[in-house]
Formats: C-alpha cells, structure tokens, sequence
C-alpha cells in the first residue's frame, strides 16, 4: 500500500511539476510586453545598407521607411521614439537574431513566406513587395529565360535567393551577404544581372544611370511585415492592434511621403507599395 500511495504520489507530483511549468511559460509569454516597458527600451532589427527602407547615413543614423516605422513603435510602446536600440541585420540572419533573442522585433524589410512562418511569427503586412530583375542597359534582361548561361547576383537568404535556387537550378546564382557587396558586383561586372525586391531596384536605378528594372515584376505578390520570435503572442498582438490604429490615421501613407517619395517621385503609384491597417 505505502508502494502504491508513493507512486501516487511521484505521479501527482509530475502533473504539477508540468503545469507549473506551463504557467510559467505562459506568464513569461503574456509578459513580454511589459517586461519592454520594464527594461525601458525595445530591440529593433534594421538593416543598415538598403535604403531608402533601412540605411545608417553619413551622420551615423539610422532612416528609412522601416526606421520610421520603427520610431513610431518605439514611441507607442514606450512614450518616447529614442527609447530604441537598432540591431543591424544581414538578410540571411533575421530570423536568426529573433531565434537567439538578440532582438524582440525585426523590422528589415522581411518579406513573409511559409517557410520563415514556420520560424517566426509575422504580424500584419505594412507593405507589398515583388522580385525584379536589373541589369545594364547594354545587356538588358527583359525575361528570365534570358538568364540561362549567364551569372545573375542575389542576397543570400532573400526570396530572390529562394526562388531561383528551387525554381530555375540552370541559372548560376552569384551570392554575398551584404546589399552593398551585391550591388557592388553589378556595377563592376562580377555578375550579368541582379535579382532583388523592386521596390528596392526601382530606389537604386534611379541613383544608378545605365542600368535599367528589365523585369519589374515576377514570382508572387508577396507583403512585408515585422516578425516577432516564434510564440511571442503578447507582442505580436500589440503589433497587429498598432498597425490596425495607424491604419486608421494613414500613418504608412505619411511614412511613404517622408521616407520614398522623394527617391520614387512620379513613376511609382503609393498604392503599390503602402498597405495600410494591414489589409491587402
């Protein structure tokens, strides 16, 4: 009987042992909001080199579309915009730096697929985004057909990387870790073309004569939104009622203004890029 009583006993003390568990995992979860406001300032991932959505300037800043969003974040959650700590990211290591917890939000122009959902956690889309194709104008690539045979640059880690490893293996694929590398290979000859998002080739051609957004759209119409570490439900909510209420003041409509029009002027429509209160 005292057998049966102490198996009871180990049985019981298992379950408990379980579901504190369980309330400690869920109490750090509803908490990380206000563990941010606790610590007094939020990790933000940015990039630092591809503007004009995330670039530190020649005075050591950080602007751009995603910073500026980022500000207003920053300045929401914690009553003021300088409350921020940047963390410069890499395409390749954004999920990464969630994973690892060196970051609670990223904000680097992270397109969302299925895979990275499998990773992290996205919040609600702030902007569209598909891939496009630049390239000189002496040797304009106007379909991907014409790649065959030829050395096309990408990002490692970006969805222009993803698709043409799964979609097209016959294309060689020249990859770097940086924007600056990359486009540093075009403009040098290092590779015949670059794959990239389009809003990101439309900015560069026009700062960069003599190259020329031959396919300006392929692939699919995909949306950019902040991620949050995989089952971070508290902070991921706060992030969809935050772009669901700037939504209502036009807030990506005032972000666009300040940040792109001025590197798009007249030849991109705002529709094609802002989404606002997250709806497609």
């Amino acid at each position: 009987m005292k057998k049966f009583f102490s198996f009871l006993a180990i049985i019981a003390a298992v379950f408990l042992t379980g579901c504190g568990e369980d309330k400690v995992a869920d109490a750090k979860q509803l908490d990380s909001v206000a563990k941010i406001k606790e610590q007094g300032f939020v990790r933000i991932g940015v990039f630092s080199d591809k503007p004009p959505f995330g670039f530190v300037d020649k005075d050591g800043k950080n602007q751009g579309y995603d910073v500026y969003f980022a500000k207003r974040i920053t300045k929401d959650l914690l009553g003021d915009e300088s409350k921020v700590k940047f963390e410069l990211v890499e395409a390749a290591s954004r999920a990464e730096f969630l994973v690892a917890n060196k970051v609670d939000i990223i904000l680097a122009n992270f397109t969302q697929t299925p895979e990275r959902s499998k990773i992290v956690d996205f919040a609600l889309p702030y902007m569209k985004v598909s891939l496009g194709v630049v390239s000189p104008q002496n040797g304009v690539i106007t379909d991907i057909s014409q790649l065959k045979g030829k050395k096309l640059i990408v990002n490692k880690g970006t969805t222009a990387d993803a698709y043409f490893t799964k979609n097209h293996p016959e294309i060689e694929l020249v990859k770097f870790d940086q924007n600056t590398e990359t486009f540093a290979a075009l403009l040098d000859g290092r590779g015949d073309a670059l794959s990239h998002d389009n809003t990101l080739l439309f900015a560069w051609v026009k700062e960069n004569p003599g190259f020329k957004v031959g396919i300006d759209s392929f692939g699919d119409k995909d949306v950019i939104a902040p991620a949050v570490q995989k089952g971070n439900k508290a902070l991921l909510d706060w992030l969809n009622n935050e772009i669901i209420e700037l939504g209502k003041e036009n807030f990506f409509h005032k972000d666009y203004d300040a940040t792109l029009k001025s590197v798009y002027g007249d030849d991109i429509d705002p529709e094609s890029v802002v989404v606002e209160g997250g709806k497609i």
